[in-house]
């Protein structure tokens, strides 16, 4: 009998539970329940509070076998409390925005591993393509670090001046959409293991940068159309490499340097830092492949083929560069906790 009285008694913080959930369900706040009584972090307190009685209700009644109309009526009530206190967030654009175009950039610009990565990959991309460029001073090093097949094949490409129909761009985008992404794909897929990595980095630049010094060489016929074909995508394809290997890394210190995590926390902490890298770095590829599909093969004037990569290089210095640079509140208050300043690097 104190059972059913106390039950009983609690009907009223069951209906005011009630319409904290109708409010809740119409508008997603809890200010129009109750006549107004409660708004804010007090509306939600007092949520959670009737949640967790009711819960405590639910199992007196199960354990008591009181009447099943109440017991029924509890189940239904505790699942709504509980679908309105661990519902999943509304689609937020502004919120979106905010990550695309601040967030994102600064943690890419500011994370040391897609620093490293990207030293590895653009350095020894510019150094092979010198030596390779420097035959006199370097000679056979295309062709060792490159392979004469490859050279020969790339030599006899693009003998013929760029010109191809429509279906051509369509099959030719498809293709360097499978062929970029597997190369991101790797870099990223090694780089929980670093050396891998590191490996797979730094071959596809030498092996790139042997490709585009052979092509510079005045003796080489094919050259001009060569770069007539890689002005357009290549300040997109590039980066995305570098990108790609910078998240993959970002995988591997989680897994070697935990700072006081287990493991397996280090790991899933650092996997969401690598998100925003690897998105960017996808986003790349798939601009990169559409221009290498389109626009690069294209008949289309060069000049339209070099503003395009002005214009290109411009949006992702402007957007990695001027949107990821740290605000200057950031470079001069230090929040006196050096696991948040590493985290926010």
């Amino acid at each position: 009998m104190r059972i059913a009285q106390k039950m009983k008694d609690r009907q009223p913080q069951w209906e005011e539970l009630e319409k904290l959930c109708d409010a809740m369900e119409l508008g997603g706040k809890t200010n129009r329940a109750v006549g107004g009584q409660y708004s804010g972090a007090e509306g939600i307190a007092r949520f959670a509070s009737l949640y967790r009685s009711a819960c405590a209700d639910l199992a007196l009644a199960d354990a008591y076998q009181l009447p099943p109309a109440t017991v029924a009526y509890l189940h239904r009530l505790v699942a709504r409390a509980h679908n309105q206190l661990y519902r999943a967030n509304r689609i937020n654009p502004r919120r979106w925005l905010d990550i695309l175009f601040s967030e994102a950039p600064k943690r890419i610009f500011q994370d040391p591993c897609v620093r490293i990565s990207s030293v590895v990959f653009f350095g020894l991309f510019c150094l092979s393509m010198y030596f390779a460029f420097q035959e006199n001073q370097f000679p056979g090093y295309a062709e060792i670090m490159a392979g004469d097949q490859a050279l020969q094949q790339a030599e006899a490409s693009f003998e013929d001046p760029l010109d191809a129909g429509f279906g051509h761009y369509v099959t030719m985008s498809g293709f360097y959409i499978q062929h970029n992404t597997g190369i991101g794909l790797r870099c990223f897929a090694w780089g929980i293991l670093i050396i891998p990595c590191l490996y797979v980095l730094a071959s596809n630049a030498i092996q790139l940068g042997a490709v585009f010094g052979y092509m510079a060489r005045s003796e080489t016929s094919s050259g001009d159309h060569f770069f007539e074909f890689v002005t357009a995508h290549g300040p997109f394809e590039l980066p995305a490499i570098a990108l790609a290997a910078g998240a993959g890394f970002r995988l591997g210190v989680g897994l070697f340097a935990t700072a006081g995590l287990t493991r397996w926390d280090s790991v899933r902490e650092n996997a969401s830092r690598a998100v925003p890298i690897m998105s960017a770095s996808a986003m790349l590829f798939v601009l990169a492949a559409f221009t290498e599909g389109f626009l690069s093969p294209s008949p289309a004037p060069y000049v339209i083929k070099v503003m395009w990569a002005i214009f290109s290089s411009g949006l992702i210095s402007f957007y990695f560069v001027i949107l990821g640079f740290p605000d200057l509140k950031e470079l001069s208050v230090p929040s006196g906790n050096q696991e948040e300043d590493w985290d926010a690097a």
